[in-house]
Parts: C-alpha cells; structure tokens; sequence
C-alpha cells in the first residue's frame, strides 16, 4: 500500500477544522499530521511538519491565510496549498492563487471531492478550473497585470494546448500522460515549454493566464 498523503489543516474555527479532519480521515489515503488555529502558527508548523498538501483558511483573524502564503513562499517553504474558501472570497481567492496556491474548495465539499482534491494537489495538479465561477473568471480581468506573466505570449502548438487544457481540468502530469498515450517525460517537457511561452513561473498561473486568453 502506498504512503497516506500528509495533511495539514489550518484554520480558526475548531469546528471546521474538526469536521474537514473527521472527513478526511475516513479516506485511508490522507493523513492529518497537523493542525494550526491560526496563521502564526501555521508559519510555524507547516515548516516542521512538512506536509505533503495544505489546506488552509484565508479568512483568520491577525495573519491571514494570504499572509501565510507570501510568508512561505517567500521563504521557499509552501508546500501545495488548496484554499478552503466560501462563495463570497472571490477576490482573496485571486489573491491566493496569485501568492502561490494551487487551488481552492468550498468549505462544504463532500468527502469524495475532498480527497480527490488532496490527492490531484499531492501529484502535482491543479484545482483552477472544476469549481471556477463566473465572478472569479470576471475577475481574471481585474487581475490581468498583478501577476508576473507575458502580455503577449508566444503561440501555443496542438499539443501544448492540448495539454494545458488538461492542466486547467486538475490533472497530473502523469495524468495527462496517460490520457494522451506518451510518457511523463514528454508531458513535462511540454509543461515547462508552456510555462515559458506565457512567461509564467508554475502551472496554476498557467491556467490562470489560459482562462484570461480564452484558450480554455
């Protein structure tokens, strides 16, 4: 059997935390191997701990989850991070995926989407496009020169579209390997092509700058 995924929880509200806690260790594929109330404590575990995945509040008194994010990521220290949010975040959202996280949930996901989300994060996937709404794509355009990205990028070949089309669904790269018949190695091969043709440093920035194009 393979390694449980390690997990941190990061959040104010013990009852969240608790309930997201009791979800998860129904699946014998997740680990929760830490908890933090807020995010003084977070910046304080997470680097401990190491994690595999975090998924942390945005919304807590003193340090926010948006400062977690820039803290770690200053410091070389995030792991992968999925954003527990509500339907009224869009902007912090914006804000944290632009900081570094890998993508967001609604706070009353079910288990099934909790794990599958966790496990997506682990292999290096994204969580941009299954629950993007309406306002948040609006809202790409309000954001369209607060993150490092080309304005005009170089064109995309078939195959890098294709793929990135892929990568806004939450696949892995070994995901998308096998859907398309090839090896990883090739898939990674064209991912670092994409990112360099829209000058963007990982993935969910990636996406993000494949919805502001309209290529997905």
């Amino acid at each position: 059997m393979s390694k449980p995924i390690d997990v941190c929880l990061v959040d104010d509200q013990t009852l969240v935390r608790h309930g997201i806690r009791s979800l998860l260790e129904l699946s014998d594929a997740i680990r929760v191997v830490a908890e933090a109330a807020d995010g003084s404590e977070a910046v304080e575990v997470i680097p401990r701990v190491k994690p595999d995945v975090v998924l942390l509040d945005m919304r807590m008194p003193g340090m926010s989850g948006l400062d977690v994010l820039n803290a770690l990521g200053q410091r070389g220290e995030l792991p992968p991070t999925i954003i527990l949010t509500t339907f009224d975040d869009d902007q912090l959202v914006l804000a944290g995926l632009r900081a570094g996280a890998r993508g967001y949930l609604l706070k009353d996901v079910s288990l099934d989407q909790l794990v599958d989300a966790v496990k997506t994060v682990a292999e290096g996937g994204s969580l941009v496009s299954p629950v993007v709404t309406q306002r948040l794509l609006a809202g790409l355009g309000r954001m369209h020169n607060e993150f490092t990205s080309l304005d005009r990028p170089d064109p995309l070949t078939e195959r890098e579209t294709e793929i990135l089309r892929l990568m806004a669904g939450g696949y892995s790269n070994k995901e998308i390997a096998g859907s398309l018949g090839v090896a990883e190695g090739t898939v990674k091969n064209h991912v670092s092509n994409i990112l360099s043709k829209l000058g963007v440093r990982d993935r969910t920035r990636a996406v993000l700058k494949a919805f502001e194009l309209g290529v997905v």
